[in-house]
């Protein structure tokens, strides 16, 4: 198993877009890429701690490749937009990859640089592209928030 760790706006979301892949054995949401040790959701919205929302993805690279994981988290939110995933705004929602190992951080640096040239966005990507260092699992009523409710998607 390997670990990958993607933020992408609201966690809720992108949590159940990854939990719906072949291949991914588990799957957490938490904060990461701040200051703060172990923060809770009150600390991370007032947009001080310097946390996002993240996934943190359990998965297995015989049934799906971290270029695969890559290929959703890109899909699955706006690049483009600093700090901000639809009405969601703050340097919580924005959207970074932290990779695990020299070779993830080839794989996420290649795969941004293979979007920009594709033309598909008029505007940069802000993606950052950071190591993976403390990541501190949110409260568990966040935990599969939408799978929880029956819902399959964050409502706009």
């Amino acid at each position: 198993m390997q670990r990958a760790t993607f933020a992408a706006g609201c966690f809720w979301g992108v949590e159940e877009t990854f939990r719906q892949l072949k291949g991914v054995h588990s799957t957490r949401v938490g904060y990461t890429g701040g200051t703060l040790p172990d923060p809770a959701y009150q600390d991370v919205c007032t947009d001080r701690t310097g946390h996002a929302e993240a996934i943190e993805v359990e998965f297995d690279p015989a049934e799906v490749s971290y270029r695969d994981l890559l290929n959703v988290f890109w899909e699955m939110h706006d690049p483009t937009t600093l700090n901000r995933q639809g009405p969601d705004h703050g340097t919580q929602y924005r959207s970074a990859i932290f990779f695990h190992t020299p070779e993830q951080e080839a794989g996420a640096r290649a795969s941004k640089e293979d979007l920009e040239r594709s033309g598909r966005h008029r505007r940069p990507i802000v993606t950052e592209i950071l190591p993976a260092a403390g990541f501190w699992p949110a409260e568990e009523y966040h935990q599969r928030y939408l799978a929880k409710r029956g819902q399959s998607h964050c409502a706009t």
